[in-house]
């Protein structure tokens, strides 16, 4: 029996998780795309919280073509984790294909 598109994601996000952690030292990038928005947090998997975060929604943002909106969030979310004093992490792609938006954020 095949696996739904779900259930699919779902495994192929739990085998990442397995390998991509985030540290204080160095966390974790998550990038989430949905069909209007698109999110982006730095998380610290060890003490379980999200150090800095930006979306698409935020009133810094301008709004415009997709791949315009997705620069904005990454230049958004850099210039954040640096006022933060973060200047590597680890990039987690949520068990979704990289599309071109989530590339442009990394």
């Amino acid at each position: 029996m095949s696996l739904t598109k779900s259930e699919r994601r779902q495994r192929i996000k739990f085998r990442i998780r397995k390998i991509v952690s985030g540290t204080a030292a160095q966390p974790r990038l998550s990038v989430f795309r949905s069909n209007k928005e698109i999110y982006a947090q730095i998380i610290d998997d060890v003490n379980g919280t999200t150090l800095v975060a930006a979306s698409s929604r935020d009133k810094d943002v301008a709004t415009g073509t997709s791949v315009e909106t997705a620069k904005a969030v990454g230049k958004l979310v850099a210039e954040k984790a640096l006022k933060a004093g973060i200047s590597t992490i680890s990039f987690d792609r949520g068990g979704v294909f990289i599309p071109w938006t989530c590339e442009i954020i990394s």
